[in-house]
């Protein structure tokens, strides 16, 4: 790694250290990144191999990847053959999607998972194993379609991915649980928030008010911790409101 290089990792580490939320953070790796050809960013804790069928959006810890391909994950339940998760559990060092020992891999229903993945932009990608000192698993995967790492350009992901994601769960941790329970009708509201409707729509839906409306959304935002729809959404999405 040339002093340019490293010059630029310590940069990255420090703005992710000095960074206030998850998406600050995903926003300094996906500028700081792109010059390797990463276009989306998976972390990601994972239950154990038996425990695969739990997998769902609650143990995402960041990600910058498309909302229609991690719906069509989810729904699939593509956790339990995913080549790439059953690798993460077993490994303790960063693999390529191309490599040699990975390659045999990715057979049957998982090669149809990675070609449908590379159908969604995610065709090479980079993953490394974490844990943390209670045990727990995890990963973090850099993606993209054309993306071709040189051996310091791993070394310098396997530095980041450490280092992002464990500042990624100290923030996760302060804002992990909600501030109160969502009712029914702001759970609805939030869905209609998600389907992109506007106040008015959301109003006609639910036969309430526009006034009906902003209460429940005001309620929604408070809860969750959000300032505005878009966090709601995001907020909904990763604490299960939102199906």
């Amino acid at each position: 790694m040339s002093v340019a290089s490293l010059s630029e990792t310590v940069s990255l580490l420090r703005q992710i250290d000095k960074a206030p939320s998850i998406e600050q953070i995903v926003s300094h790796l996906a500028a700081q990144l792109a010059s390797f050809g990463v276009e989306a960013i998976i972390a990601s804790l994972l239950p154990g191999s038996g425990d695969l069928c739990r997998y769902n959006r609650r143990f995402l810890v960041m990600a910058k990847i498309s909302e229609d391909w991690q719906k069509h994950y989810l729904r699939r339940q593509y956790a339990l053959q995913d080549p790439v998760v059953s690798e993460t559990l077993c490994r303790s060092s960063g693999f390529g999607w191309d490599d040699e020992d990975f390659l045999p891999k990715r057979a049957g229903r998982a090669a149809r998972i990675m070609d449908e993945a590379a159908e969604n932009g995610l065709r090479r990608g980079f993953t490394v194993p974490v844990a943390t000192i209670e045990g727990a698993h995890g990963g973090m995967t850099f993606a993209g379609r054309f993306m071709d790492l040189a051996p310091e350009q791993r070394g310098a992901l396997t530095l980041v991915a450490a280092y992002a994601f464990g500042h990624a769960l100290l923030l996760h941790d302060h804002t992990s649980k909600p501030k109160g329970a969502l009712s029914p009708r702001e759970r609805e509201a939030l869905h209609w928030m998600a389907e992109g409707k506007t106040d008015i729509e959301i109003g006609a839906l639910m036969r309430i008010s526009e006034h009906g409306v902003d209460r429940h959304l005001r309620g929604i935002r408070a809860k969750l911790g959000s300032k505005n729809r878009a966090q709601a959404v995001a907020e909904g999405l990763r604490h299960g409101f939102i199906a």
